[in-house]
């Protein structure tokens, strides 16, 4: 090569080039790295779409995709072409000349150097914004959907009377569609100016005019078309005042239009539209007087409007005529608020009556045999009797049970029996040998249903099982115990191919299976099996030698995934929990419809108001935890089968406009509410998730009349859950009980509330859980008189903490290495006063898991400590335990005293059983162990006389045994072993 640089040449360094070889590698590396990178994106979206088709919901995953698709393609699309149009006609309307200054001279260096590629830089930018604003609205695709779908409330905002419609599916699409306008004219206004500056129709420095005619008129287009959709957004605004959400000192959380806001806000949005009008107007004048001053005034009379009418009118009003009368002015304002969050949240139906707090009933009989039917007193703690089941029941270490267990009602021996029931779940911690094979192929499902009477234990304080054993046995039937699907099961399974399962064992040894299922998705496809193993990054799944014919891959297995996948629009409550229904284990999932666009309507964090010491502890809350929301419905109750996992949605709320929406935009997904079985109708229940909200509400939202809400007077709390020390509000429970007025008990989940920074009680809440029955859903509020305290579940727990007598019994059963683990606080309603039933449990010794010992009862200021809940009731009541027979799952027994037999006997037991308890405070265990014979034999004659008197008269019921919650008398109390904790 000649020396063009006019010096003497040096030394020159010759590098060589790659041989083709290497070019040849490095082109088939790269060609690979680029097919690999697409075969991932595919294996992504295949495997996608192999699962939704395998659940049948494939409609959803193509509506999902086509609808992103879509405006991807359009919105980016759209800004594309306005960034590039504009670009294209910058350069187009450049100067022929350009100004010979040094400014000039520099930007001639940058159009020479991109001339050769300004095709290609146009083509670029504008496929890079295209890029990100088809993401950005591809993300949209719920707003689009709800927009173009929406139906109508038939429910109309106070201020402006449109229909909630409007607001909820149409207000954030156009919202979505302004923004969107905003960043096409700011990027194309950018792009423009940029344009228009390298090619001299914009000079900085330059002598003469700063910007030729045609960048003048057409910078000033593009500022009114941003001026004009400023007016639209200025229109916009004044209905975006109805779901506005701002503090307000006398309600926290305010959302809606206040007295400020309709007076002041409201006329100045308007006056600030006709203002952005008249401006913008005065920019597109500029393609006809090429100059900027009359925009220039106009753009400066916006803004300085903005802020005297849109900023300091405002203030004015609320200084000088808010503040000085503020409830009279604002009264009419939350009288709507109250409105609209009452319905909004489904509480506008709840009844507030006064409750006296104390008992007027003089006959202390009656009110013991009142207690009995008055609830059926759940002993059985789901929360804290897991460890029980899983000691007793869990079989195998490779099973394993939820820490909270789920509280259900079925029917033994024809009565309806509140159950603790829990699923023996699969738990791959606990296999012999982890490996691949183990983990994936062999171990892959759990077994059978655990249930237990909620309301009994027997005589060494175990639950009373009504379904154990492996495999499970007992009253719930027959019905496929094999559980491919649960909380505790979230990793894939290969089940159905050459490698036999491991399904359970028993004392004839190992069994296995192979799954006969249709779920999961086929392997016998090489394409699906290199899909998969490049999705979950699992080379072997690609030529294992343990996938064959007939193997298919399971994964996505808890129920709230399942619901969550093939219905994103749904909010799903945190808990799901099991049943036995017509031969099948099914999940039951409760899902919520929401919308954050209900004028008027507070809004509420869902994870905060779903918080409690419960999901504190297991995590366990709504999906959408920190979404707000101010409108929602248990529209939807779902499905999934233990073994199939099928998914299946039914309409739940057949009047609710967001799920119509919904549906419309996903026909055929969720079924007609009639299509639920009876079967399934028996165990479904009010949600938790949805009770939280609502009590949450009800704390401020008891309230109708404006001017007591605005005082604050009446402000209630969620109380602290008082037996243990997380600082987390009381859960609620579910509980079988009678309310007052009410003939018959009603399963049902309750919550206690206090006055604001108080410790009183302030009010008991009650949901009729009972689905199927006239009376579900129905939230009655039992309102405590303010002129005297009455003790809430705090005062409670510290009355049981400061009896000397229940101290001493806690600290003998804390001796040595036990520990008391307190169940749950139950609040009944009874005879105008409230009962307090709360199980205590002993953990330690050689046991390892909690069992009920004691069972602590307040009524009415008396307090008793005992081994059973009849003894607890009779001594709370002063009345002989020979004259009641407590009841059995809430229902009374005939009492014995007909039978002097019985009454002796049942004296007989009484005085041995407080001859043991003095012989365990005075340590003498030889005279507890006589106390103990003779409770024994006392309690053996009792049986043996009634069951003679039954004989005889022609019955065939028994006398109660000596269980806890259902005895006759008190049971035996905890041995001086170490088992029992005494020391």
């Amino acid at each position: 090569m000649p020396d063009r640089g006019g010096g003497p040449t040096g030394p020159r360094i010759r590098v060589g080039r790659p041989s083709r070889r290497a070019r040849s590698l490095l082109m088939t590396l790269g060609v690979l790295a680029v097919l690999g990178m697409a075969f991932t994106m595919f294996a992504g979206f295949w495997t996608d779409w192999l699962w939704y088709r395998s659940v049948h919901y494939s409609s959803v995953f193509t509506t999902t995709l086509w609808t992103k698709i879509g405006l991807f393609f359009v919105f980016g699309l759209l800004m594309a072409v306005s960034v590039g149009v504009n670009v294209w006609l910058a350069h187009r309307l450049r100067p022929p000349l350009s100004a010979m200054s040094m400014e000039q001279q520099s930007l001639d260096r940058y159009r020479m150097g991109i001339a050769p590629y300004k095709k290609w830089l146009l083509l670029s930018v504008t496929a890079l914004v295209g890029l990100v604003a088809g993401a950005s609205a591809s993300s949209q695709w719920r707003v689009w959907l709800m927009w173009v779908n929406g139906v109508p409330f038939h429910q109309k905002d106070p201020q402006f009377h449109l229909d909630v419609a409007f607001y909820a599916f149409d207000l954030p699409w156009y919202r979505f569609l302004l923004g969107f306008g905003f960043a096409t004219a700011i990027l194309s206004l950018i792009a423009a100016a940029l344009t228009h500056y390298l090619y001299g129709g914009l000079r900085l420095t330059s002598p003469g005019a700063r910007a030729t005619g045609a960048a003048t008129g057409h910078l000033s287009v593009l500022l009114g078309i941003f001026v004009a959709l400023k007016a639209v957004a200025y229109w916009l605004d004044r209905y975006g005042l109805a779901v506005k959400s701002s503090d307000f000192k006398a309600t926290g959380n305010w959302t809606g239009l206040r007295y400020v806001d309709a007076n002041a806000y409201l006329p100045a949005k308007t006056i600030l539209f006709f203002i952005a009008v008249i401006c913008a107007l005065l920019f597109f004048a500029t393609l006809w007087r090429r100059t900027w001053q009359l925009p220039v005034i106009g753009f400066g009379l916006m803004v300085l409007s903005a802020i005297l009418i849109g900023g300091l009118y405002p203030a004015i009003v609320q200084k000088f005529q808010v503040q000085p009368n503020e409830q009279a002015k604002e009264a009419p304002y939350v009288k709507k608020n109250i409105d609209a969050t009452r319905t909004a949240y489904g509480i506008d139906d709840a009844t507030v009556s006064d409750y006296a707090g104390s008992s007027s009933t003089k006959d202390k009989t009656q009110l013991r045999d009142d207690a009995d039917t008055a609830a059926s007193y759940r002993l059985m703690d789901p929360n804290i009797v897991s460890p029980t089941f899983e000691q007793l029941q869990q079989v195998r270490n490779y099973y394993g049970f939820p820490s909270n267990l789920a509280v259900d009602r079925y029917k033994i021996n024809g009565k309806d029996q509140d159950t603790v029931i829990g699923l023996r779940e699969l738990n791959l911690n606990g296999i012999p040998k982890k490996n691949w094979i183990n983990d994936h192929f062999r171990y892959t499902h759990g077994y059978g249903v655990v249930a237990a009477k909620g309301t009994e234990a027997d005589s060494e304080g175990r639950p009373v099982f009504t379904e154990s054993d492996l495999p499970s046995t007992g009253e719930l039937g027959t019905y496929q115990q094999r559980v491919y699907y649960g909380e505790k099961t979230d990793t894939y399974s290969i089940v159905g191919g050459p490698q036999k399962e491991i399904d359970y064992s028993d004392d004839s040894g190992e069994k296995t299976t192979s799954y006969q299922g249709t779920s999961g998705v086929s392997l016998s496809s090489p394409i699906n099996r290199a899909a998969y193993a490049a999705a979950f990054n699992e080379p072997q799944i690609l030529y294992s030698g343990a996938i064959g014919k007939g193997s298919r891959i399971l994964y996505n297995r808890t129920p709230k995934q399942r619901v969550e996948a093939v219905a994103p629009w749904l909010t799903i409550d945190g808990v799901a929990y099991p049943a036995v229904v017509d031969g099948h284990i099914q999940w039951i999932v409760d899902a919520y419809t929401t919308t954050n666009g209900y004028p008027y309507a507070s809004r509420t964090t869902l994870g905060d108001t779903t918080t409690d010491s419960l999901t504190a502890a297991n995590n366990q809350r709504v999906v959408a935890q920190q979404n707000q929301v101010n409108y929602i419905r248990n529209s939807v109750k779902a499905t999934v089968d233990a073994y199939t996992g099928e998914v299946k949605l039914y309409q739940w709320d057949t009047e609710d406009p967001v799920l119509k929406t919904w549906m419309k935009a996903f026909p055929g997904t969720v079924e007609p509410k009639k299509d639920i079985s009876p079967a399934l109708m028996d165990h479904l229940r009010y949600p938790q998730d949805l009770f939280k909200v609502q009590r949450e509400l009800l704390t401020r939202y008891h309230v109708t009349d404006a001017q007591t809400f605005l005082s604050g007077s009446e402000v209630w709390q969620i109380p602290d859950d008082p037996t243990n020390k997380s600082g987390d509000a009381v859960p609620p429970y579910y509980l079988s009980l009678k309310m007052p007025g009410q003939q018959s008990q009603a399963f049902s989940l309750t919550t206690t509330m206090t006055p604001n920074g108080r410790d009183n009680l302030s009010a008991f809440m009650s949901v009729n859980a009972e689905a199927g029955t006239g009376g579900y859903g129905k939230i009655t509020i039992l309102k405590l008189p303010t002129g005297r305290t009455v003790d809430g579940p705090k005062r409670v727990q510290s009355q049981f903490n400061s009896e000397p007598s229940i101290a001493e019994s806690i600290r003998l059963l804390r001796g040595g290495d036990s520990d008391i683990e307190y169940g749950n606080l139950l609040t009944v309603p009874l005879d105008g006063g409230l009962l307090y039933v709360e199980p205590v449990y002993v953990r330690g010794g050689d046991l390892k898991y909690p069992l009920l010992r004691k069972v602590l009862v307040t009524y009415g200021g008396n307090t008793a400590f005992e081994d059973t809940l009849d003894a607890a009731l009779n001594k709370v009541f002063g009345v002989d335990g020979s004259t009641t027979t407590p009841p059995d799952s809430g229902t009374s027994n005939p009492p014995a005293s007909g039978n002097p037999t019985v009454r002796q006997a049942l004296s007989d037991a009484q005085k041995a059983y407080d001859a043991g308890q003095q012989a365990l405070k005075d340590n003498d265990w030889a005279a507890y162990g006589k106390a103990q014979k003779d409770l024994q034999d006392a309690l053996k004659r009792a049986e043996e006389a009634q069951a003679a008197a039954d004989k005889a008269a022609g019955g065939s019921k028994k006398s109660g045994s000596s269980g806890s919650g259902g005895s006759s008398s008190p049971s035996a109390s905890p041995s001086p072993s170490g088992s029992a904790g005494s020391g």
